[in-house]
């Protein structure tokens, strides 16, 4: 099997600094785990925020302290740190080798989507952001580690994408199409998601968007990249346009 994760993000029209973080960290006992902050507001106060969150959960996790508990932590150093006057929405997605599972911590009003040969399925539970309420606690879900499997998390920038404007993102149809039709490449899935929600806001994000997506999928022994797979081969890719 290979996994394949891939992010697309933007910040909110005219500002220069997105204030979602994404942050991925190599498990001590195997696997990866990514985290994903959205601060509360936008631009450089909100970057701020979700930095000091990232890091926090991104450094527990890189101890072996599990998902749910780096969540915790994670909520109790920004409570303490800003007195429970700043929130922000927290996931933990990982790939845990030792459990063979994809585990999912959520602390934000925007679900997570689960797509396998069974179907489609919205991990939308209520749910607290960090910072605020005493005792805030994440949600937690496990999934085997399995082939045919997609999981896409994003922040609230797309879940409000065209409101402006009267329209709105039917991110779960989109999402199952994409599977449908594309073969549930990661990459297009993820930029196809951005790529409509600006279409909505016109062009002119109304708030910081970020998509970020998992998928497994079997490789055939005529893969291009099976041999690569066989072999333990790891590839990341980063783009980064600058002003």
């Amino acid at each position: 099997m290979e996994v394949q994760v891939a992010v697309a993000k933007v910040a909110k029209y005219a500002t220069g600094e997105s204030g979602d973080t994404v942050e991925m960290i190599e498990r001590p006992h195997g696997g990866l785990s990514f985290v994903l902050v959205d601060g509360q507001r936008s631009g450089r106060s909100a970057k701020a925020i979700s930095n000091l969150v990232a890091r926090k959960a991104i450094s527990l996790l890189a101890e072996g302290v599990r998902d749910g508990a780096a969540a915790r932590a994670a909520h109790d150093y920004l409570y303490t740190h800003r007195g429970g006057k700043v929130l922000a929405t927290l996931n933990v997605l990982s790939v845990d080798l030792v459990s063979r599972t994809i585990v999912l911590s959520r602390n934000s009003h925007c679900p997570i989507l689960i797509v396998t040969d069974e179907g489609l399925r919205i991990f939308d539970e209520p749910s607290r952001p960090v910072g605020v309420y005493r005792g805030t606690k994440p949600l937690v879900v496990e999934l085997p580690l399995q082939a045919a499997t997609t999981v896409v998390l994003f922040t609230d920038g797309l879940l409000d994408a065209g409101k402006r404007t009267g329209q709105a993102l039917d991110i779960p149809a989109t999402v199952q199409s994409l599977c449908d039709t594309g073969g549930c490449d990661a990459q297009a899935i993820a930029d196809q998601l951005l790529t409509q929600a600006l279409q909505l806001d016109e062009g002119r994000a109304s708030d910081d968007i970020t998509v970020l997506v998992l998928t497994v999928r079997a490789c055939s022994p005529d893969d291009t990249f099976a041999a690569l797979s066989a072999a333990n081969v790891r590839r990341m890719s980063v783009t980064f346009p600058l002003s």
